[in-house]
């Protein structure tokens, strides 16, 4: 018994540090690298955030493909051989849509860090 306590703490553990981990292959810039690269046309610029969320407040040349609609709209409407350059609201759902991105083949993804919160 006490052999399933432990093996349930590893197992959430290993959940915790997945969701916290940094992609593998994504690139981490800070928004005022991003500022730099906005008027790049050879980038699409994604911001996951919720569309309550986006027309509150978003950076002009951002389209809105909230996370939880990533995965079937992102094959559609993004090209996998140009760089995608994601934010959210603080860097945890760019984060997370970095990975799927990458697990779908797109082969430049780069994350805002601090996301809209860091913006200035």
């Amino acid at each position: 018994m006490e052999y399933v306590n432990y093996l349930v703490i590893a197992l959430f553990l290993y959940i915790i540090f997945k969701r916290f981990v940094p992609a593998k292959d994504v690139n981490h810039i800070s928004t005022s690298d991003l500022k730099t690269q906005l008027n790049d046309k050879d980038k699409q610029f994604v911001d996951v955030r919720t569309p309550v969320e986006f027309n509150g407040n978003h950076i002009k040349g951002f389209k809105n493909i909230p996370l939880q609609n990533l995965s079937q709209k992102a094959v559609k409407e993004l090209s996998k051989e140009i760089e995608v350059i994601v934010i959210c609201q603080s860097g945890m759902r760019s984060q997370q849509a970095s990975k799927i991105l990458k697990k779908l083949g797109f082969k430049k993804v780069t994350n805002v860090k601090g996301g809209m919160s860091a913006w200035s």
